[in-house]
């Protein structure tokens, strides 16, 4: 099958250390009955019949005749009882009798599953009580419906993308898993299983069907070659969740480090950004290019100082400093950035009721944001914010001051202070690798490397208390020249260190060592998440 085939149908084929090893987990006692839904060519069916003994009987599901032909000859040739039915999984009645479900759900993302596929899925999934959005994958519902084929105390073994660990879409699964098994174990990697695939993958060892106690437990290995090496039952570190459909992302923090980083949050020095102010969405104009103006082309257009007001051009990529200051709007505006907002008051000039009229005969007012806008060339205003915060990062988010008295679109957040006089310390403070880390499990990770914050995410972000920061001042302002020339050379993890020196060590107290095993497990996370976009299928 080329490789063309398999991402339209989702199939990556098992590397046989990882069959193996769930395999080995999910078989315990003398006999039993094991399933292999989505067989493919049947990776754990074989591994089965290795590890299992001729008293398990096993039983695979596939929906490609071609796989479902191979798969049969492949389990003949090893003498092993074994029968593979040909029929997609969804339209299968839950059984609950089987004593362990294995495999490699297939991975088909929403935008590619759709129409009979998606709502076969969906209803299966609800059948189970779970319902899913429809941004869902095809792994999610067919980790719901397979549990349903265990019997009381079963296990489910299966190979899922990371995903589960932290898009919002997989809450539902989360939370079915821990309310549904007495243990989940997550074995996730630290070296890229597929190398041909961007999704990273983790194991789901789950446990105990029908007896859900809210217990995770997870273990962090190199690679899959590894997995040969562990012992029959190895240590693996628990992880506290705070409520059942809690993203899961900090489980890929290393034991020490996440320690730490949990005790930090749980204690008086540390808090979020939503005990900081509000956090609100950008300017939403329906039309950027319209309303979004260059200096140049303000003036060619004869519009003026009441027309027009100060605006962080469309993007982010300029908010990397401290501070986002009138000096640099302008430069900006000199180097052709859109750095004007078309905004005129009710008594418009000559040249904006002309502008008005270009756009109305450009269409401009037919879009939804402007239909529904009284009048519809005036664009909704809050006040400028105090602080801009990126929400779309290869590297990290940033806070930077708004001393421009910018306004903003919605490709960045404005935060309103209760405390504005903190303005200028807290975009220093937000360097800390505390709050990078703290971005890494509140935010999403998408394929290309990116790490995104919504509002309501955003408002989880990590931040030293007012107290903290007040106490800090001193350090942290005697580093400022330092931080921003490394800023200003692109070296973040530079700023990172002179940070952490300045807030956690000298500030706060924290053993160098405990401070480096943060920055190190930001490093890790944020690697993990940047090498998705230096691999594609």
């Amino acid at each position: 099958m080329t490789a063309p085939a398999r991402k339209a149908r989702g199939a990556f084929f098992t590397p046989a250390p990882i069959a193996g090893y769930v395999t080995r987990w999910a078989l315990r006692g003398p006999a039993g009955r094991v399933l292999e839904p989505a067989s493919g060519e049947a990776a754990f069916l074989l591994a089965a019949a290795e590890f299992g003994g001729p008293e398990w009987l096993l039983d695979g599901v596939e929906l490609h005749p071609a796989s479902a032909d191979a798969a049969r000859s492949a389990l003949a040739a090893t003498g092993i009882q074994a029968g593979v039915t040909t029929a997609d999984f969804f339209t299968l009645n839950p059984t609950g009798d089987y004593d362990a479900v294995i495999g490699n759900p297939p991975y088909v993302r929403y935008h590619d599953f759709t129409g009979a596929d998606r709502m076969r899925a969906q209803a299966a999934a609800r059948r189970a009580g779970v319902a899913l959005s429809g941004l869902a994958s095809s792994w999610a519902a067919f980790t719901v419906h397979a549990a349903g084929f265990l019997r009381p105390g079963g296990r489910l073994g299966l190979v899922l993308p990371a995903e589960l660990l932290s898009v919002n879409y997989a809450a539902p699964v989360r939370r079915f898993l821990l309310e549904n098994f007495a243990q989940v174990r997550l074995v996730a990697f630290t070296e890229r299983v597929f190398p041909e695939v961007v999704a990273e993958i983790v194991l789901l060892l789950a446990d105990g069907y029908r007896s859900g106690s809210g217990h995770l437990e997870t273990l962090q290995v190199h690679n899959a070659a590894e997995l040969e090496t562990l012992p029959t039952e190895p240590i693996f570190e628990s992880f506290t969740v705070t409520a059942p459909d809690r993203k899961w992302t900090p489980a890929l923090i290393p034991a020490e480090p996440l320690r730490a980083f949990d005790q930090l949050l749980r204690g008086p020095a540390f808090g979020v950004l939503d005990d900081w102010g509000k956090v609100t969405l950008g300017i939403v104009t329906g039309n950027n290019g319209y309303f979004a103006l260059t200096p140049e082309r303000a003036a060619g257009l004869g519009l003026g100082p009441a027309d027009l007001l100060p605006l962080s051009p469309p993007g982010s990529s300029h908010l990397r400093d401290l501070e986002f200051t009138a000096e640099a709007l302008a430069d900006l505006g000199s180097d052709g950035a859109a750095t004007l907002l078309f905004r005129p008051d009710l008594k418009r000039s000559p040249a904006a009721v002309a502008y008005v009229r270009s756009g109305e005969a450009q269409g401009v007012h037919e879009a939804y944001k402007c239909r529904i806008r009284t009048p519809w060339w005036q664009v909704r205003l809050p006040e400028p914010p105090d602080l801009l915060l990126t929400y779309m990062n290869a590297d990290a988010p940033r806070l930077v001051a708004n001393t421009a008295r910018a306004h903003h679109l919605n490709s960045v957040h404005g935060i309103y202070l209760h405390d504005p006089s903190l303005a200028r310390l807290l975009p220093l403070a937000a360097l800390s690798s505390v709050t990078l880390l703290g971005a890494e499990t509140v935010g999403r990770s998408y394929g290309g490397g990116l790490l995104k914050l919504e509002p309501s995410e955003a408002k989880q972000l990590p931040l030293p208390s007012p107290d903290l920061l007040r106490d800090a001042a001193p350090a942290l302002e005697a580093i400022r020249p330092q931080v921003a020339s490394a800023l200003a050379r692109f070296r973040l993890p530079e700023a990172t260190q002179l940070v952490d020196d300045a807030l956690l060590s000298r500030t706060l107290g924290l053993d160098p060592q405990v401070v480096r095993q943060l920055r190190s497990a930001h490093a890790h996370l944020q690697t993990r998440r940047q090498d998705r976009a230096r691999t594609r299928f």
